[in-house]
């Protein structure tokens, strides 16, 4: 029991996923963040000292409290660490181990969506081999491929015919056994971050002519990628938008914080792609972008997911 501020948090990022890099950059932000909010601070990159070849070991020997978890992809965000830290009986920022491991199976979530009427792109599933046949059969060029458990659209690819389609099932298949197959949405893509039981003002993303999908590059490394904030739909689409944001997120049992994706199909409908509850907290990134919008710094930012976690974990002791 007590103020967090009397507590030992560690942060912890790195990880073994592909976005382990992006995870360097979350975590070191984080870690000032804190740093400069006057909490007791313990990095821990995750397998990135030499000295640990599992998480649970490195995890015990560290003293803490409290963690912030800025991993992003694989163990970190699939439910793993979460049920780890429930094992050692240390409080965590973000989704239960169940919701995280629900919102990062693209495809268990789509046919959840499917079944409860949240819209949300077509779409077939693969496990170990796709079946070509079937998608010639069954979908329409254009087509997105991803791998169903990798975030950050690493591993996603467009396909405009079946020439491109075996190139992009191998570059999935190198991040996730289980490939999806989603139909293309032409339309803008939204993202809606989400702390507490706030939607914060949804980001338009508009990726440079470069890139033909708002992938890893233009997330992260490209300069030219446009974020629209205001995002230009009127007040009511606005409206609508967050609200099928709050009812994807919380379909899923997320909490805490997070930010979800959406489409704008051809006839002006949203349609949800997918849920992250453990987003990025990079300079690139959306959720400090739409904080900073509605007035909160990123530091401020960092202690009200922190907060927020806590005193849920002290209301329930």
């Amino acid at each position: 029991m007590g103020s967090l501020k009397q507590k030992k948090i560690a942060v912890i990022y790195g990880g073994r996923s592909a976005e382990r890099e992006v995870s360097l950059e979350s975590g070191g932000r984080v870690v000032q963040a804190l740093l400069n909010k006057g909490y007791q601070v313990t990095p821990v990159d995750l397998y990135g000292d030499g000295a640990h070849i599992n998480a649970v070991q490195q995890l015990i020997d560290i003293e803490f409290d409290f963690a912030f978890i800025a991993l992003h992809g694989g163990e970190g965000e699939d439910g793993h660490i979460q049920a780890l830290l429930e094992l050692l009986g240390k409080p965590y920022t973000g989704s239960r181990p169940l919701a995280s491991g629900f919102a990062m199976d693209k495809a268990l979530t789509k046919k959840f969506w499917q079944g409860i009427g949240i819209a949300t792109p077509n779409y077939l599933c693969f496990t170990n081999e796709p079946d070509v046949e079937k998608i010639h059969a069954e979908m329409t060029y254009p087509l997105i491929i991803k791998p169903s458990r990798e975030g950050s659209t690493i591993g996603i690819s467009k396909v405009n015919g079946q020439e491109e389609l075996m190139t992009a099932l191998r570059d999935a298949k190198r991040y996730d056994s289980d490939i999806l197959v989603e139909e293309y949405v032409s339309g803008p893509e939204y993202t809606v971050s989400i702390v507490g039981d706030l939607a914060y003002a949804p980001i338009a993303l508009k990726p440079s002519a470069e890139h033909a999908l708002y992938d890893y590059d233009a997330k992260y490394l490209a300069d030219d990628t446009q974020y629209i904030l205001p995002c230009g739909l009127s007040k009511e689409k606005e409206d609508q938008l967050k609200t099928l944001a709050l009812e994807a997120y919380r379909s899923l049992n997320c909490q805490g914080w997070g930010r979800v994706d959406i489409m704008m199909t051809a006839t002006g409908e949203f349609t949800v792609l997918e849920v992250n509850t453990s987003p990025g907290m990079t300079s690139h990134s959306l959720v400090p972008m739409a904080a900073a919008f509605e007035g909160i710094g990123y530091d401020d930012l960092v202690e009200k997911i922190a907060l927020l976690a806590w005193n849920q974990h002290e209301a329930q002791q």
